[in-house]
Parts: C-alpha cells; structure tokens; sequence
C-alpha cells in the first residue's frame, strides 16, 4: 500500500448526473403523451437530459481518480 487514497464526493455526484442524464433522455424519446400538454414541441425532457449528460460527464471527467 503506497498511501491513503480518497474518492472525490463530486466524482460520484457526476456519475449519479450522468445516469440520470442518461435516463431522462431516454424517457425523452420513448414517451408518448397522452394528453395535450402545455408546451410540449419543446421536448424538455431531451433539453434536460442532455444538460445532465454534459454536466456530469463534466465531473465526472475532472475528478476522476487518477493513479
């Protein structure tokens, strides 16, 4: 053992941003509204999934443990 090592807390918020990103963005291209909502050509799922992608690709690229 060479030393004591920490994780960054933010490493794994970015992870956990990046799955949700991930999930949401799906949700995005699958859902199928059944009534008529207020706004929706927006697609605010998409817009949102993609800014959680790119935020936590974002920490999770800058704090990633490195040796």
């Amino acid at each position: 053992m060479s030393g004591n090592r920490t994780i960054s807390i933010w490493f794994f918020i970015g992870a956990l941003l990046l799955i949700y990103g991930v999930l949401i963005l799906l949700s995005g291209f699958f859902e199928a509204p059944r009534t008529q909502v207020v706004m929706a050509e927006y697609h605010a799922p998409i817009w949102w999934g993609c800014l959680l992608l790119i935020i936590g690709a974002g920490y999770t690229i800058k704090f990633f443990p490195r040796r």
